[in-house]
């Protein structure tokens, strides 16, 4: 009984470790803050609701730009500025060319 309860809290305790990290998987870690938003090593910009206030780091402000035509490639993520979509949505452009989304 006793090593079920241990078994069960230590599975219990490698699923809380197993949340959810800005710039987790794939996007290969946190490279540096964006303002509030956390850029990562790919370019992009992490979803995540958390505000990024790393430590020896800047938080350049970001600096917004009007899309004035598809494929408008001033809006760099790594850039610090974002572009305005026609219907009001804050987007920048990540290294391989995709649209990352700023939250609402």
């Amino acid at each position: 009984m006793r090593l079920s309860l241990l078994f069960l809290a230590m599975c219990v305790s490698a699923f809380a470790h197993a949340a959810n990290y800005p710039c987790s998987g794939s996007k290969g870690g946190i490279e540096r803050c964006v303002g509030e938003q956390f850029l990562c090593r790919d370019g992009s910009i992490s979803a995540s609701k958390r505000i990024c206030s790393m430590p020896g780091t800047s938080a350049p402000a970001l600096s917004p730009k009007t899309l004035s035509w598809p494929g408008n490639d001033d809006c760099t993520c790594r850039s610090g500025t974002y572009c305005t979509g026609p219907r009001g949505g804050t987007f920048c452009y990540a290294d391989g060319g995709k649209k990352s989304y700023f939250r609402k």
